[in-house]
């Protein structure tokens, strides 16, 4: 009884006694009502170039009763194959009752053919649950398929399975097994089948080698590449490509040449991939004048190897010239895509070039280039870094498929833009997506919080990087180090540097943990961690220097600062730098002695540098020397300096001598200079939100209860023997004008918001964008010992710890 399929032929095509000119094959090849199968066989390849002249013929086999002959069959599900009218060949697979070997990879390589992966697989354990005959042709084209759709579970079954019927050796499924093990890092399983084979065809040498240059394992792939040598197994292109990337990934540009050389001594100097290679290693070694001499000399381009020179022009930093030679691929009327627009917005994003990134944002949606993930990332990324988040947040609100990378660049645009609280809102936003952070996601985070001085939040991610396995990093522990630094918790600072898994502790890794003591003020600890870290082998760099002289001056030893400046090029062979003069003379300055200051200005090998000027202005300020003040105020502004800072120091100065017209003159230059004084503002962090608090500010909701325990606190303060220092506000007002004013100031609202949110006895961090001042911090003093609660103020300088009356800064700050 025949299937319907095949009942389909019978009644749907009588066989003719002729047929006309027009037929697509000759009345002769019909009239085989009797032939034997190899004459359909014949006339089926005759006919193979169109599915009615096959089908036609399929129909008189299907007459002539011999549709389940199997070498007729085979050549039927392959003609079928070829044409790629797949449901067909599966048909005529069906109807055979003990299908071979050969039929069933005729189907297979079907599948791989139209890149039915799935297909493919399927139909594989098809031949498993009908115990037909599996070779190793079979387990190849299933394993590659399995490749293709990253499928590890299959793939290590069809393994397994050619391992079981001692097929393994077979050249073309090892070559398979090689790539597959590779493909999902199992280089040691991937070794073991390559040296069990008793021969190697090149194709094999190179899964290998090219195995062991995807894992990164360069060294290995260079033995084995000198060992295919040894055996006089000639490399192919393919080979010499592995090689080329093996030289780009160790970085020995020397080795590069070399290769190159030999890639000429093999001919294969008119070869494009191995070519591209050789511009995409020299490009990426940074010798952008030979890439560009492979580049010039090719005969033939394809789009990877423009995309090679004009990526290798973007990294090396010559974007200018990356731009030409996009000009002149326009020129050649040649095709371009997503990732040579992805190159060039990089360049713009280096350069900080806004205008002419709007261009390319412009260009790409007139020529119709799809916004893919990649190009919308990189867009992100430049809009960022151009300050312009509006438009970063609009691509980004349009992106397509968003993955870990686009969440991660809006969440860097945010955080570097100052939008700290945004960029961890953005985070919550991401978490709800069910997109799973990666490394640089979360240390990004953990600058946000440290900026915020978020503890709460900080340690969130600090536990999140615990259960991914990313908190070992050196680079994320130094993060971690700052974050709890800055959030006022430096024993815990202490004890990541100390319990953490990290192998090797670098220069960055001890620079941070000695910032780490000096802006709390804790000197000795950080000249401590400074011989710790000498004792391990790790030389100090001039950043070391700067964070030590800043300990040194937060707390008051100035002796030992001096030892330091003195020392380091003596001893560290560390050069005195503008930036290592200007923490000196704040050093000095800070400690009262200003001529000896403005003397080592006059000494230094280099003109006078704003920052070391500044900090002459600050000790001017603080010990109130209002002529030496004024006379490097003067010189800071011939400078062009466009500080406000600098004009509000001048400015305090001339007040706490209360010259109101000096004042004035100064206030009047601050707004033909177009500048502002930054407003002050302070942070507190209660339950799982940060709340902000401006000068004079009255917007918070629980505003009234504030004012009513400022009040109080006001009450005791002065029966406990506070008097205002009114020298702190820089108005001509009333004596109660000033008293009110300061009573206003950011920091106390956040205090009073503070003790009415929090549980009494427990601790109140107060972040503070400002430098506090005088009456703030006495104040504050005060109030912790009425209250019984410790206080931590991180300000624009240095941390204040206060408790029972007394700060941690010693009243040197």
């Amino acid at each position: 009884m025949l299937s319907p399929f095949f009942q389909s032929f019978r009644h749907a095509r009588k066989i003719p006694s002729r047929v006309s000119s027009s037929s697509t094959f000759s009345s002769r090849s019909l009239s085989l009502g009797d032939a034997p199968s190899s004459r359909f066989s014949s006339l089926l390849r005759e006919v193979s170039n169109g599915a009615v002249g096959v089908k036609s013929v399929h129909a008189q086999i299907v007459v002539n009763d011999i549709c389940s002959e199997h070498r007729l069959a085979t050549v039927l599900v392959c003609v079928y194959r070829d044409l790629g009218c797949l449901d067909y060949a599966r048909k005529v697979f069906d109807q055979i009752p003990h299908p071979e070997a050969s039929i069933c990879v005729a189907l297979l390589v079907g599948y791989m053919r139209c890149e039915l992966y799935d297909e493919a697989i399927a139909f594989f354990e098809f031949m498993r649950s009908r115990d037909l005959e599996i070779d190793g042709r079979a387990c190849n084209f299933a394993l590659k398929a399995c490749s293709m759709v990253s499928d590890y579970e299959r793939g290590m079954g069809i393994i397994n399975i050619a391992v079981d019927k001692g097929i393994q050796r077979n050249q073309f499924l090892a070559s398979s097994m090689v790539n597959f093990l590779m493909k999902f890092g199992k280089v040691k399983e991937a070794r073991m089948i390559f040296d069990g084979l008793r021969e190697r065809d090149v194709v094999c040498w190179n899964s290998m080698i090219g195995g062991y240059v995807q894992a990164r394992q360069f060294n290995d792939a260079f033995t084995l590449f000198f060992e295919m040598c040894k055996y006089g197994v000639r490399p192919t292109p393919v080979t010499m490509t592995s090689i080329i990337q093996a030289c780009e990934g160790v970085g020995n540009l020397d080795l590069g040449k070399s290769v190159h050389g030999f890639v000429l001594c093999l001919e294969m100097g008119d070869d494009v991939l191995v070519l591209t290679s050789l511009v995409n290693m020299y490009a990426k070694s940074g010798d952008v004048v030979n890439a560009r001499r492979v580049f010039d000399g090719m005969t033939m381009r394809n789009l990877v190897s423009w995309n090679a020179m004009i990526s290798g022009y973007v990294q090396s930093g010559f974007v200018h010239e990356a731009f030409e030679l996009f000009s002149q691929l326009l020129k050649n009327h040649c095709r371009f895509d997503s990732g040579t627009m992805v190159s060039l917005i990089h360049g713009c994003a280096l350069t900080a070039n806004f205008e002419t990134g709007k261009m390319l944002h412009g260009f790409i949606y007139r020529v119709g280039l799809e916004l893919d993930v990649i190009l919308c990332t990189a867009l992100v990324d430049l809009y960022s870094k151009c300050d312009a988040l509006s438009w970063a947040l609009s691509v980004f609100s349009r992106t397509p498929n968003k993955n870990v990378i686009t969440w991660t660049a809006m969440l860097v645009g945010l955080a570097q833009n100052g939008h700290a609280e945004e960029a961890l809102r953005l985070f919550s936003d991401m978490q709800q997506e069910g997109v799973a952070a990666n490394s640089i996601t979360l240390v990004s985070l953990v600058h946000c919080c440290a900026h915020l001085g978020s503890l709460k939040k900080g340690k969130s991610i600090h536990a999140h990087l615990l259960r991914i396995g990313y908190a070992f990093s050196v680079v994320n522990v130094t993060a971690l180090i700052d974050m709890y630094a800055k959030c006022g918790k430096v024993e815990y600072a202490d004890r990541v540097i100390h319990y953490s898994l990290v192998s090797e502790k670098d220069v960055v890794l001890w620079n941070s943990l000695i910032g780490s003591y000096g802006m709390h003020g804790f000197g000795d600890q950080a000249l401590a961690a400074f011989h710790q870290m000498k004792e391990e082998g790790v030389s100090p760099n001039e950043s070391t220097f700067v964070s030590l002289l800043t300990a040194c001056n937060h707390s008051g030893l100035v002796e030992e600062g001096v030892g330091l400046f003195h020392s380091m090029q003596k001893d560290h062979n560390i050069r005195q730098s503008e930036k290592l003069y200007a923490c000196f003379v704040d050093l000095l300055s800070r400690a009262g002695r200003l001529e000896e200051a403005e003397a080592l200005i006059e000494e230094m090998p280099f003109n006078s540098s704003s920052a070391s000027l500044e900090a002459l202005l600050n000790g001017c300020r603080t010990h109130k020397n209002i002529n030496l003040g004024v006379k490097t105020a003067d010189k800071l502004l011939c400078l062009g300096v466009a500080n406000p800072g600098v004009y509000v120091v001048l400015s305090n100065i001339y007040a706490v001598a209360r010259r109101w017209d000096k004042v004035d003159h100064v206030r009047r230059l601050m707004r033909q200079c177009g500048l502002k004084k930054t407003p002050g503002y302070s942070l507190i962090e209660t339950g799982n939100r940060l709340h902000t608090f401006l000068a004079g500010d009255s917007s918070h909701p629980k505003q009234l209860e504030i004012d009513e325990n400022l009040d109080n606190l006001k009450t005791e303060v002065e029966a406990s023997g506070y008097v205002p220092d009114t020298s702190c506000i820089l108005r001509d007002v009333d004596e109660s004008v000033k008293v009110k004013l300061l009573w206003g100031h950011s920091e106390r609202l956040a205090i009073a918001f503070g003790l009415l949110s929090t549980p009494a006895g427990s601790l109140i961090r107060i972040i503070k964008n400002l430098r506090v001042c005088n009456d703030c911090h006495n104040v504050t003093k005060y109030i912790s010992k009425i209250v019984q609660r410790e206080i931590v103020v991180r300000d624009a300088n240095r941390f204040h710890h206060f408790k029972n009356g007394k700060c941690s800064c010693n009243d040197y700050w």
